[in-house]
């Protein structure tokens, strides 16, 4: 059986055969590349980097991204100053709410049980600046540098369309909205898929993929399943979506890789053993892609 790609107006001509051995070859690739990531320290390095950050609230992500809807790292002004960077002059604080506890006073109206110390609690408002808003301070130690870059291409390489329509056909939906930490995620409650709003076509195009891929190998079905074994449904999605941007015409290692070392936990027997489950459904969601339409 012979398999037709379309692209940039010519017809080509690809046997299912010469497909899957693509795929294999680019499920090696991954395990090769996240062995170096996991091998050169950096990954390891950019996680103590970003464990030194405040956890914000769903709140103040929500007020972050609603004053800025590009920041990426927050952090106070002094804060900044701590890990060699300094915030440029003039640049525009992002308001959010601290926490903060103390001892009342006479003065505070509170209700005093006999015997409990009283406690007031109160959220001051606090000035945050993303990393966008500074610059080195000389002679400081450059910051480790994310070794998961988000794509930046303006082409979806024929991804999106196919995949929304065969994701609505089996009664889910798809949209974009503001988000924050992550480029997607799927909600098996409103059988509904969601994608961050800035995100480049080239990057959602392998996000949709990606949870297409939680979908197609029923990651969503049973969360708790999920929630247990994370790791490994995280790293068969996103070598899925690897496998099938490859096949579409796409590279999407800049971030694939930093995310998948990440997810492994620096393991690559585990990026390593899912391959057949990933290369099973990577041929499953490329037919949906190359499907002529």
């Amino acid at each position: 059986m012979r398999e037709f790609e379309i692209m940039s107006g010519k017809v080509i001509i690809r046997s299912a055969k010469a497909r899957q051995v693509e795929a294999e070859a680019l499920h090696a690739s991954i395990v090769e590349q996240v062995q170096q990531l996991a091998d050169s320290g950096q990954w390891r390095a950019f996680l103590e980097f970003a464990r030194s950050f405040h956890n914000y609230s769903l709140n103040n992500l929500l007020l972050i991204l609603s004053q800025n809807p590009k920041a990426t790292i927050v952090a106070g002004f002094r804060q900044w100053q701590t890990k060699g960077r300094q915030v440029r002059k003039g640049e525009k604080a992002i308001k959010i709410f601290g926490y903060r506890e103390r001892k009342a006073s006479r003065d505070d109206d509170t209700d005093e049980t006999e015997g409990e110390q009283r406690v007031v609690r109160y959220f001051p408002t606090l000035s945050v600046f993303d990393i966008a808003q500074t610059d080195p301070i000389e002679e400081a130690e450059p910051l480790p540098q994310n070794p998961t870059r988000r794509l930046t291409g303006h082409d979806d390489h024929g991804v999106i369309a196919p995949l929304t329509t065969h994701l609505q056909a089996n009664g889910w939906s798809v949209q974009r909205a503001p988000l924050m930490n992550a480029s997607g995620y799927t909600d098996p409650g409103l059988h509904r898929v969601t994608m961050a709003e800035n995100l480049a076509m080239e990057h959602a195009a392998k996000t949709l993929i990606h949870e297409t891929a939680h979908i197609e190998l029923r990651h969503v079905e049973d969360l708790d399943e999920y929630r247990a074994h994370r790791g490994r449904m995280e790293v068969e999605a996103e070598s899925v979506a690897y496998i099938v941007a490859g096949l579409s015409g796409f590279d999407t290692s800049a971030y694939s890789i930093g995310y998948l070392t990440g997810w492994a936990g620096e393991d690559t027997a585990l990026v390593r053993d899912t391959a057949a489950r990933v290369l099973e459904a990577a041929h499953t969601i490329s037919a949906v892609v190359e499907k002529p339409h």
